[in-house]
């Protein structure tokens, strides 16, 4: 039943309610001048491009459960004592390709013993899972659900291709969510999501599934890298979002001039502030870290929030809208009043 659903009784329909949250980035910086000798290209070209001057970038031996781990802890830390009966971890890059890399992560956090399975819809990876884990919380299978977004998403990038190395970083955001009732802070609104298969080949990563395999050849050094068409792109993440931002907005009875906060997938800062203006959101109501952490696919939304949050951006009453569009196609939004929460646990806090 969606959140914004009341029962035929008049009670408030069940919700799932952020009751924690929390981040963390691999501590190595590469900014744009770094990037200098290997691509060939300088601050400004990258800068005046995607908006971004620097990403986090997971070393050599890191892993995305790695990232999962320290901001699923955060995350746990700030939503205080209470059990989590399942798990749900967003990402493009897992471990490995089987098994799952969520069980680990659970085992790790010391959740042994609950469900725990991976999501995978790209940058849109956070929303997929954030109405996932509403779902088990509104079937009655879980009180608390902990959701994670990581990925490594340098791992699946061309080192020398500067037209995908400058835009990605890594890193990982979680929340905790519980079960309440949809009337009260924290409550997640209806998650409107979508897809569009017949476009899948605009951001794509040929090798190492199925299709690639069963066709008796192997992977060229091509297909192994992160492919994006990025005009293209471009044109269908400020539609979907828009389209989906607006549906978002009408679930829950509230007008765009309501939005207190508008916090989107950070992919460029260019999409951003087109998607604001379209929707009529001013820029001192736009939450932006694409500057400092680059494209961190799934992790893009729960991070943005969770550093709002610790940066006491977001007041307890504030009207947020969700965003956001990745490979697929797949997009999505939703809306939540800010909840008072005990603490929001950032990238250096333990």
């Amino acid at each position: 039943m969606p959140a914004d659903t009341v029962p035929s009784s008049g009670a408030p329909a069940h919700a799932a309610v952020i009751c924690g949250v929390g981040y963390w980035l691999p501590p190595h910086v590469v900014t744009n001048a770094d990037l200098r000798t290997r691509l060939g290209t300088t601050h400004e070209w990258i800068h005046s491009r995607t908006g971004i001057s620097s990403r986090h970038v997971a070393p050599p031996g890191m892993a995305t459960s790695d990232l999962a781990v320290e901001a699923g802890a955060r995350a746990l830390k700030s939503a205080g004592d209470g059990e989590v009966q399942a798990l749900v971890l967003a990402t493009t890059t897992p471990d490995r390709p089987c098994p799952a890399t969520a069980p680990e992560v659970a085992s790790r956090l010391g959740l042994t013993g609950i469900a725990a399975f991976d999501v995978s819809a790209v940058c849109t990876g956070f929303l997929y899972g954030l109405a996932t884990a509403s779902g088990l919380i509104a079937a009655g299978l879980a009180e608390r659900v902990l959701l994670i977004a990581a990925e490594t998403f340098s791992t699946l990038l061309d080192p020398e291709d500067k037209t995908t190395v400058p835009i990605f970083g890594d890193g990982a955001g979680a929340v905790v969510l519980r079960r309440g009732t949809s009337d009260e802070p924290g409550a997640i609104g209806h998650v409107v999501l979508g897809s569009d298969g017949e476009r899948s080949d605009l951001i794509t990563v040929e090798a190492g599934g199925s299709r690639q395999r069963s066709s008796g050849r192997p992977a060229t050094p091509e297909q192994a890298y992160f492919r994006m068409q990025g005009r293209e792109v471009f044109r269908h993440a400020v539609e979907r979002m828009t389209m989906a931002a607006t549906a978002a907005v009408d679930a829950a009875g509230w007008r765009l001039d309501d939005v207190d906060r508008l916090i989107t997938h950070q992919a460029n800062a260019r999409i951003t502030s087109v998607i604001a203006s379209e929707l009529g959101i001013p820029p001192e109501r736009r939450a932006q870290n694409i500057e400092q952490v680059g494209n961190t696919a799934a992790a893009s939304l729960p991070v943005l929030l969770a550093q709002e949050a610790a940066d006491g951006n977001l007041a307890p009453g504030d009207r947020v809208l969700l965003a956001a569009f990745g490979g697929g196609l797949t997009w999505g939004a939703t809306t939540v009043v800010w909840p008072e929460l005990t603490s929001a646990h950032g990238a250096d806090e333990q």
